[in-house]
């Protein structure tokens, strides 16, 4: 299995408190774009009946019945918690993305967030419904997709949910630790009310 790794300069950045938010999408361009690249020579997909039984015709990357078929899986890492696993094949490409999660209420909120989309992959066409053992989230692209869709649009489709998901669950955590305080706060109220009334009528 190769590994793809960019220099540590452009990749493994340190965590600056106060860094704004285009230098962090500065220091994520470069993951991306090696992502993008892979992607697009990945998805060079022909229509290609099975090998082993007839008149089917199935993702090669998921079935593995012909080794020949299968292409050299890539991992991209960003660092050690954020990667993605592309696996090609004649007709078919399957991405794994790992997504960052820092903590525990980030592990809960990507656990939902990823369970709420699979739930729905329908609806997502490249979607697969469980994941590849330890990754968040795997799209399955066939050639039927690329014949259907265009293929760049596609890889801006995946590019776009990488870029979006860790606003999406930064977004979450700020709005649960908000929810939090306001509760703490008023739970703190109404306990510190109790303790007066009862301190009164001693």
């Amino acid at each position: 299995m190769m590994d793809v790794r960019l220099c540590d300069s452009e990749l493994f950045i340190r965590h600056d408190p106060l860094s704004s938010p285009s230098s962090q999408t500065a220091t994520l361009r470069p993951y991306l774009n090696a992502v993008r690249a892979t992607l697009q020579a990945a998805l060079c997909l022909e229509n290609f009946s099975s090998q082993v039984v007839e008149r089917h015709n199935k993702p090669e990357v998921e079935v593995r019945s012909s080794k020949e078929l299968l292409l050299q899986p890539v991992i991209i890492s960003r660092n050690e918690k954020e990667k993605v696993l592309i696996e090609g094949s004649i007709n078919s490409v399957r991405v794994s993305i790992a997504v960052k999660q820092a903590d525990e209420i980030e592990k809960i909120l990507c656990h939902k967030f990823m369970r709420f989309m699979m739930m729905r992959a329908e609806n997502f066409f490249i979607l697969r419904r469980k994941p590849v053992e330890g990754y968040d989230i795997s799209f399955l692209i066939t050639n039927f997709h690329t014949e259907q869709m265009y293929k760049h649009k596609l890889v801006d489709f995946v590019i776009h949910f990488m870029e979006e998901i860790d606003k999406e669950i930064s977004e979450m955590k700020l709005s649960v630790n908000a929810r939090a305080r306001i509760v703490a706060e008023e739970f703190l109220k109404n306990v510190s009310g109790t303790l007066y009334v009862k301190l009164v009528f001693i």
